[in-house]
């Protein structure tokens, strides 16, 4: 999915949450005037947040700006650190960097920009240079989070190995209200369950979330300015309906009480712990909280109360609900679309239309549903499977049309028809049926048999089930079609009934459906 795509739609989202201009920067990274051009444009067309299920955002592009042409987006940008170093330097100006830059370009094979281009990117950087931010540090507004720095320990019981555990930490701003949680890892899984569990232990969700520069939360951290967030870690705020603004890389003004309460926890919860032995995560983590919860009804030492009233009294009140479902973890995967129409997810394999074959597919995979994408529009949705690998979920119209006529038969459908054309048939079928383990791998076999009938005669089909039969008592499919082709099966046919073979044959292809139905 595209990014400024995306910031279409982030933008819309986070003026419907009342976020200033500011905060939307902080959390996106675009300039004031995107901003105020989406917002002006979206009031224009008379469009609100939350947006319909089915514009994706190839269309919401296309329905706010037609005409607009991203010349910009392929093109190399330059190196704003490096610019404004040189810039202070004497006899040092814009055109002799622009020169170098193009030079830079030429080498590397990148496409450059024009000096116009140039010259206004560096003064849109020196203007983000010079502002200052300052959050304002309300009631219910803001939430800070991060991973402690000294790990706790759990111990092995059948080894006595020490298993290290981090801790994540979030923190309500104003009240300084924690949540603490220990994780075997630092991993996307464990940072996107640390902030359900947060949510729900907190009981609401604050306006906007403050997250370090981790990687399960920022994409892209090397500029400030231009940061993207996960694709995950954006989903799970969309589902509370909260905005990120990360923190800036070294800059620890921006999340204090995150960073802050990071060395108090660690006095009052790992270090007081340390002399105590947990022999799994789940018995870590209930000492943790009931630490936690000593800590958060110890008083304050130079103001009244505790983090917990606090907290009760002055900003649980302005918390935003909880989602009624909590978020569902998701991952991101890409598959191609097999010869038999199907892509495979943990060893499982899940259909889509047959017109996908040979195309690449972005998967969005949950714990319960498997969502299938193709240039951002949902091409197929199943429930995730389970158990033994291999198995199928295929849905029928996804299937060409032959293929979905072929699902129509089963074994009993088999036996049913087979008995119509002759006893010797019926047995053919009835052994091709028993010679799988699972009875509808044999359903092609019988499917050949069937067109055997169609190409040659039921007559002749019987004849030459005959025939197989008196060498084994298994015939394959191909033993059947090779006495057909051969002819072997005519001595007997014609032997049998001479003046009505021929008749036979000629009306074998008039029969219709009907005949193989009942």
């Amino acid at each position: 999915m595209s990014q400024v795509m995306t910031k279409y739609r982030e933008i819309l989202r986070l003026t419907a949450l009342g976020l200033s201009q500011r905060n939307i920067i902080q959390s996106i990274g675009v300039s004031q005037k995107t901003i105020v051009k989406v917002q002006r444009r979206a009031l224009e067309l008379h469009i609100s947040w939350p947006l319909d299920e089915s514009l994706t955002d190839v269309a919401l592009e296309k329905l706010m700006f037609p005409k607009e042409h991203k010349t910009c987006s392929n093109k190399r940008m330059p190196d704003f650190n490096y610019i404004q170093k040189e810039l202070l330097r004497n006899g040092v100006n814009k055109k002799l960097l622009w020169t170098e830059y193009l030079e830079e370009c030429r080498q590397s094979g990148d496409e450059p920009l024009m000096y116009s281009q140039f010259c206004y990117y560096i003064q849109q950087d020196e203007q983000k240079r010079r502002a200052t931010m300052h959050i304002n540090r309300k009631p219910g507004e803001q939430i800070e989070v991060d991973w402690a720095g000294d790990p706790a320990q759990i111990t092995d019981p059948e080894t006595g190995e020490i298993i290290p555990a981090f801790l994540f930490v979030g923190v309500m701003t104003y009240s300084q209200y924690p949540y603490v949680e220990a994780f075997i890892n630092e991993k996307q899984r464990a940072w996107i369950t640390a902030h359900v569990h947060m949510y729900e232990y907190f009981g609401g969700v604050a306006r906007i979330l403050v997250p370090d520069n981790t990687k399960t939360a920022v994409i892209h951290n090397n500029d400030w300015y231009n940061q993207e967030l996960n694709t995950i870690y954006h989903e799970m705020a969309e589902h509370y309906n909260t905005a990120i603004i990360p923190a800036r890389v070294r800059a620890p003004k921006d999340k204090p009480n995150a960073e802050g309460s990071v060395g108090v926890i660690s006095t009052w919860i790992t270090a007081a712990l340390r002399n105590e032995q947990f022999f799994s995560l789940a018995e870590l983590n209930q000492a943790i909280h009931k630490k936690l919860k000593e800590f958060v009804n110890r008083p304050f030492q130079k103001k009244e109360g505790t983090r917990y009233e606090i907290f009760r009294d002055e900003e649980l009140p302005l918390l935003a609900k909880l989602p009624a479902t909590p978020y569902e973890l998701v991952e991101w995967k890409q598959a191609t679309v097999q010869f038999n129409y199907h892509i495979s997810v943990d060893g499982m394999l899940y259909s889509v239309p047959y017109e996908f074959i040979k195309r690449k597919v972005d998967v969005r995979v949950t714990d319960t549903v498997i969502e299938i994408f193709y240039n951002h529009n949902r091409i197929a949705s199943h429930h995730r499977l389970y158990g033994r690998k291999g198995q199928y979920s295929t849905i029928t119209e996804h299937m060409p049309a032959d293929h979905q006529a072929y699902l129509e038969w089963n074994g009993d459908r088999f036996r049913k028809w087979a008995e119509r054309i002759g006893t010797n048939t019926f047995r053919i079928v009835n052994a091709i049926l028993a010679s799988q383990r699972v009875e509808q791998q044999s359903y092609r076999s019988c499917m050949g048999l069937l067109k055997l009938a169609d190409k040659y005669s039921a007559q002749r089909l019987e004849a030459a089930c005959r025939k197989a039969l008196s060498y084994t008592a298994s015939p394959s499919y191909k033993s059947i079609k090779n006495i057909l082709a051969a002819g072997q099966d005519k001595t007997d046919t014609e032997s049998q009934v001479p003046d009505t073979a021929s008749t036979q044959n000629k009306h074998a292809i008039t029969r219709g459906a009907d005949y193989y139905r009942r």
